[in-house]
This record gives structure tokens, C-alpha cells and sequence, in this order.
């Protein structure tokens, strides 16, 4: 990992374009050449954003979540100020909306996306591919805004021990061990641990609750390869994970105040969260003749994960288990034409226990969809390629779907590539699964739906990447995307309804139930001089969406609504980094600054003041702000010592904990305008870190 980190110009595999191609994977592989740890692919049929191992090692980068710091295209935020789950924006877009992959099989789905960021460690990965728009139909069509697909260290790496520790200033340390053993010519595995926590509290605001809460995580992986002379492979693995977390109100010694054992009203309020996670999955491929032309492939995994949780005086216990299920035919019949075609099902069983004032218990649910689809690509040399699919499906409770999807992709010289892609996306909403942040609230919920809705999007968008020669390399890029999504149907949570209520409904329950958001982005990367790197980019995104008119009514009791921005949603980010690498590359040094731009408030907050009686919202938008970030490394033989710091101007936001505030001066949780959801920018100020990364390498 060592090497990995430490060249800018690694080749990485973009496994964007599923199932074909290469013949140790499941995955198809192609090269490209970078100038730095993010880069756009330029072979990828897709607009696919790449971070590398450098990449990755560019921050601390202690789970999923922080890998992102680089990349303006993805955009991470807490759902709440108590829990410390994560969530993702992609083309202005919750993270519900795009498939996260790992190594092509579906995963965080469900009751996984809340922590699932926070549970795939950044040191287990050796790549992480951004796609965006309506991705390949292969893997199912849950993609709306795109994928996200997460490249694994291999059995098959000549590392038999790789270790990574780091110790930050909010007293989180973070240890990951991994191996991988060529075990003979046929068998080789990974094993991979990872432990992570926080043992003190920290309250930088000054509100009386914890920043990020006290957590520990601990998970183990264990990933096989069997490969034949005949070609034959089987992939298999499994992955255990225990998560505790106890966040809220700060007692003494930086440890939480609340219990939920004797939890009442005027007592300390908090969370209190335990989940247990098991996977495994099962990976076949079987080539059908000798040049592997013609091949099969299963793709199976399956998921259990149970979470028990409590917020003040509530509780939400729910138990999911998951299937995944994917049989495919692929034929390359010359190298312009190739076709896949497979079976393929989804099944989830959920059954969740809301105990909670003023809401519903919400029911078991059993959601699944089987069907079947094709894929036709056609390629022109290295000109053009065109790719047609097509996803037939049942779903439960809504019956038959139809999802095609487009990409075309044109290089009329080598260093311009012209792209486009369309389709349509299906996923069923897990309303509290998706919006965790609603339990750390005091208000009521009103449910005008039952079980889980299918949502159901289009998106459709192009990107145009010209390479040229610049400064020390000839591969620097300017690339210009822009992406449109609109939904036929989604679920739409509305904390803007009613006073103290938040309202759960569909667009197809709304008079004029629209939604859509436009997304448009700019990058530029180049080495000017040897060893130094610089990438910049910009996104802008506008998105809107329709919502209730305070619970009017239409005819036939069709909800009255308007048109609005949709809150709580950036509308621009830029993003600057640097690299600079010393001769041999013995030092490194990253530097990241980012421009973060003002989104829309909700109503209830636009009269909120601070500590000096001036509104916090003026125009009922938030701030823009800018986060700093920078690591020095030094790079001795299979040893790498670095120091970083996060979030340099120390920039948080004020007033997270909404609500009536006592004569203690404290918030008082009891009442129903208590609100902890309503976060847009950093929690904690300055952190500083260090670690160590350790590589020992295969001598024979």
C-alpha cells in the first residue's frame, strides 16, 4: 500500500462496465493513466470519477465516508447532530438514490444505508469508481443518480501483511490490518480486521450535546479466490460487524449523559445504538470456450443485519435480511458486438418495531422483484460505442416495469470523448431506513401512505472530456458534465407541512407532483511541473420539488401543492487540490480547500438568532463556507508516517440543536420543537491526526 499511496500515476482498474473482459474478475478491467488520486476515466463509457489508492491516502480516510473530501461530484454530510450517520449527495441527490457497490453486487440497501459509509474502512480498498447517470442494467436498475462501485484489496496482492493506524485529536484511533496469501497456484485469500472509536466526548459548540458520539466498531472480512487452468474462478467471502453508539447530551468526564433504562422527561436526552452485520457472497464464472468468448456467470450474496435503537423515550427496532441473485450469459461474437443477458432477483425482509409518541408502528414488510434482462453493446474500434439495455421486472405490490437504458459514447480524436446516457431507475423506499435524522426529533409523524413505495425516476445526461498537453505530462484534462433526474414518483419528507409534524407522502399523491434536479460540473487537472499535481472542480445543482400546501386539498382528495428548492441541498461546491511529491517521493504533501455553497432553510428556521440576537438565516439561506485540509507524509521503505489536519478554519455550524430552551439555558427535548435533523455544515472544528501505514511485501 505503501507504493500504492505514493504514485499519482498508478494505473487502477475501472470496473464500471460489468462483467466482461478480464479474465481474473468477474468485472471487466481497463487502464487508464492518471495525474493524481481523483481522476476522470477516459476509457469508461461512462462519466466516471476514479479515486485511486493515492487517492485514498490523501486523508485520513478512516472509513467510506471520508473519502470523499477530494471529490466535488459527491457531497457527504451527517443526517443528524446525535447519531453520527453519514449520508451522500450525488447530482444533488440523496445517497439513497445511488447504488453502492462492492465489487459489483449491490450492497448498503435498506436498513445498511444510515452506517453503511461508516462500515467499509478506506484502507480495505485499493480504488473507488464514481459513475454517474443511469448506469449498466446489469446489476438492476436501483442506480438513479449513478454507482458507486468500491474496489477491495485482493487475494491475489503481493502483501502478506499491510497495517494502517492513526490516532486523531477527538481521541477516534483507527487500526486496520490486512492480509493477503497465495496459498498455491489455484488458492489464495484476503483477510481483513478493522477496529475503530472514540473514548471521550467532545462539545466544540458549547450546546450540551456531543459532536460525534462515542462508537466502536469492529468488523473482520474474509475473501477467497479459487482460480482453474481452464479458467474456471469461484470468489467467495464473508464479513461480520458489531456497531455500538451513544450520542446526545454530554455528562461528566466527556462520557454521554442519557440512559435509556431510566430515561424520563427532564432527564438527559441521547441515542443509543447496537447493530450486528453478517455477509456473503458467492461469485462463479465459467468460461464456455477456450478464448472465453462465450462465458457464464452467478452472482449471489445475502445480508442479515439487525439495529436496536433508542432516542430519548423512542425506540426503533428493526430486522432486515437480504438477497441478491444474479445469473448471466455473455457472448463478445467479434469485437464490435457482445451481449449479455441473465435472470436476476432482489429480496428484502423487514420487520421494524417504532415505539414512539405520536406515530405508527410501521408493518412487516417483504419487498422483492424478479425479472430478467439484456444488454447489447457495439463497439467501432476505439471511436464510438453504443450500449442498449433493457430491465423487465416484477415488483412487489406494484407489479410490472419496464427500464431501458442508453449509453453512447464518441472520440472523433484521441483526446476528445463525448458521452451521453439515459434510462430509468426503480428502487423501494424504507422511509425511517432513509431519513434516520427523523428520530432525532420531537415532532409527530404523518403518515399518508402504507409499506413502501416503489420510487421511479428518469435521468438523463452527457459529458465532454478533452485531454492535452500541459506542463510536465500530456495528461491533462478539462471535462464538463451535465445531468438532469426527474421522478414520476417519490417519497417526500416534509418537515414544512405542519407546524411540529413531519409528513411522509408521494408525488403521485400531489395535484402537480413533480421533482427534478440539474446538476452541471466543471474539472480540471494538470502537473505543471514534475511531481506536482493540481485538480480543480466546480458543481452547481438546482434542485426542486413539489410540496403539500399546508394539508389542502384538491378535487378527489388530491393534495394541493407548489413547486419549491428543495432544502438543506448545496447549490455549488468547488474544490482545489495539491500535490506535491519530493524527489523518489519520499515526502508528500496534500492540500485541499473547498468552497461550500448556501442551500435553502427550512421555514421553521428562518427566525433563528444567535447568541447576539442576529438572524442565523438571513434570506432563509445558509452560509457559504470553506473547509481547509492538509497531510504531510514521509515515505521510508514499507513504512509511511504521516500528520493532517481537518477543517483549518475551524468553521461550525451554530445553533444545530433546535428547540424551546429552559431556564437552565438547555434545550428542552420534551417538546415537539425539539429538532436535531437540521444539519448543513461541519459539527466539530480543527482536527488534527497522525498514523502509520506498514507494508510488508512478498519476497518470493
Amino acid at each position: 500500500m505503501a507504493a500504492l499511496c505514493a504514485s499519482a500515476q498508478t494505473e487502477m482498474p475501472d470496473t464500471v462496465g460489468m462483467y466482461r473482459d478480464r479474465t481474473d474478475s468477474l468485472a471487466e478491467a481497463t487502464t487508464v493513466s492518471a495525474t493524481g488520486g481523483n481522476f476522470i476515466s477516459k476509457r469508461s463509457d461512462l462519466r466516471t470519477e476514479v479515486i485511486s489508492a493515492a487517492g485514498l491516502c490523501k486523508m485520513a480516510c478512516c472509513n467510506l465516508a471520508e473519502s470523499f473530501e477530494n471529490s466535488a461530484s459527491v457531497t457527504v454530510g451527517f443526517s443528524d447532530a446525535v447519531t453520527g450517520a453519514r449520508q451522500i449527495r450525488l447530482l444533488g441527490l440523496s445517497g439513497i438514490y445511488t447504488q453502492m457497490l462492492d465489487e459489483n453486487r449491490p450492497v448498503m440497501r435498506g436498513l445498511g444505508a444510515p452506517f453503511g459509509l461508516s462500515y467499509i474502512p478506506g484502507q480495505w480498498l485499493e480504488s473507488i469508481q464514481i459513475a454517474k447517470g443511469a448506469a449498466s442494467v446489469i446489476n438492476g436498475v436501483e442506480s438513479i443518480t449513478g454507482q458507486i462501485n468500491m474496489e477491495h484489496r485482493k487475494p491475489t496482492d503481493e502483501k502478506p501483511l499491510f497495517v494502517n493506524a492513526a490516532v486523531m485529536s477527538d481521541t477516534k484511533m483507527d487500526l486496520n490490518v490486512a492480509s493477503s496469501l497465495q496459498l498455491n497456484d489455484r488458492w489464495s485469500t484476503a483477510v481483513l480486521g478493522h477496529v475503530s472509536g472514540n473514548v471521550v466526548g467532545m462539545d466544540h459548540n458549547r450546546d450540551g450535546f456531543m459532536d460525534d458520539p462515542l462508537q466502536l466498531i469492529y468488523s473482520l472480512s474474509n475473501r477467497w479466490l479459487y482460480y482453474s487452468p481452464g479458467g474456471t474462478q469461484v470468489r467467495f467471502g464473508l464479513k461480520g460487524l458489531r456497531h455500538t453508539s451513544r450520542g446526545g447530551m454530554l455528562g461528566e468526564h466527556g462520557r454521554p449523559a442519557y440512559d435509556r433504562n431510566s430515561f424520563a422527561p427532564g432527564r438527559p436526552w441521547g441515542s443509543d445504538i447496537a447493530t450486528t452485520y453478517l455477509n456473503g457472497y458467492l461469485k462463479v464464472g465459467v468460461p464456455l470456450n477456450d478464448d472465453n468468448s462465450q462465458n457464464i456467470a452467478l452472482v449471489a450474496d445475502g445480508t442479515w443485519q439487525k439495529m436496536d435503537a433508542y432516542f430519548g423515550a423512542a425506540s426503533w427496532r428493526p430486522t432486515q435480511g437480504s438477497a441478491f441473485l444474479n445469473l448471466l450469459y455473455q457472448n463478445e461474437m467479434s469485437e464490435a458486438h457482445h451481449f449479455t443477458v441473465g435472470l436476476t432477483g432482489i429480496y428484502d425482509a423487514l420487520s421494524q418495531h417504532l415505539q414512539r409518541a405520536g406515530s405508527i408502528s410501521p408493518a412487516p414488510v417483504r419487498l422483492g422483484n424478479a425479472g430478467a434482462f439484456g444488454e447489447y453493446t457495439f463497439h467501432l474500434e476505439e471511436k464510438f460505442t453504443a450500449i442498449a439495455g433493457l430491465h423487465a421486472d416484477w415488483y412487489s405490490g406494484a407489479g410490472f416495469r419496464l427500464s431501458p437504458r442508453v449509453t453512447l459514447k464518441y472520440a472523433p480524436v484521441e483526446q476528445l470523448v463525448l458521452r451521453a446516457n439515459g434510462g430509468r431507475g426503480l428502487r423501494h423506499s424504507q422511509p425511517i431506513a432513509d431519513h434516520i435524522g427523523v428520530l432525532s426529533t420531537g415532532k409527530d409523524f404523518d403518515w399518508t401512505f402504507d409499506g413502501s413505495p416503489l420510487e421511479d425516476a428518469w435521468t438523463f445526461g452527457g459529458n465532454i472530456t478533452w485531454s492535452f498537453p500541459l506542463g510536465a505530462t500530456d495528461g491533462a484534462y478539462v471535462s464538463f458534465d451535465y445531468f438532469r433526474s426527474q421522478f414520476a414518483n417519490q417519497v417526500v419528507v416534509d418537515y414544512e407541512r405542519f407546524d411540529d409534524t413531519i409528513s411522509f407522502y408521494t408525488l403521485n399523491q400531489l395535484r402537480d407532483g413533480r421533482s427534478y434536479t440539474d446538476n452541471f460540473q466543471l474539472d480540471f487537472s494538470c502537473e505543471p511541473v514534475e511531481r506536482f499535481t493540481i485538480t480543480l472542480t466546480g458543481r452547481y445543482t438546482h434542485a426542486v420539488s413539489a410540496y403539500a400546501t399546508h394539508g389542502a386539498l384538491g378535487s378527489g382528495g388530491v393534495i394541493s401543492s407548489q413547486l419549491r428548492e428543495k432544502p438543506m441541498v448545496s447549490r455549488a461546491k468547488a474544490v482545489l487540490n495539491l500535490q506535491y511529491a519530493t524527489h523518489l517521493r519520499k515526502w508528500i504533501f496534500d492540500f485541499t480547500a473547498s468552497v461550500n455553497g448556501s442551500a435553502r432553510v427550512y421555514d421553521f428556521m428562518k427566525e433563528l438568532r444567535d447568541e447576539n440576537g442576529n438572524l442565523l438565516y438571513a434570506g432563509g439561506r445558509t452560509p457559504v463556507y470553506p473547509l481547509l485540509y492538509l497531510q504531510v507524509t514521509r515515505r521510508f521503505k514499507g513504512v509511511d508516517l504521516y500528520v493532517g489536519g481537518e477543517n483549518l478554519t475551524n468553521f461550525k455550524q451554530k445553533n444545530v440543536i433546535i428547540g424551546t430552551r429552559g431556564a437552565d439555558g438547555r434545550i428542552d427535548t420534551s417538546l415537539k420543537n425539539f429538532d436535531a435533523s437540521c444539519i448543513w455544515g461541519p459539527l466539530m472544528g480543527i482536527k488534527v491526526y497522525a498514523g502509520v501505514r506498514i507494508t510488508l511485501w512478498k519476497t518470493v
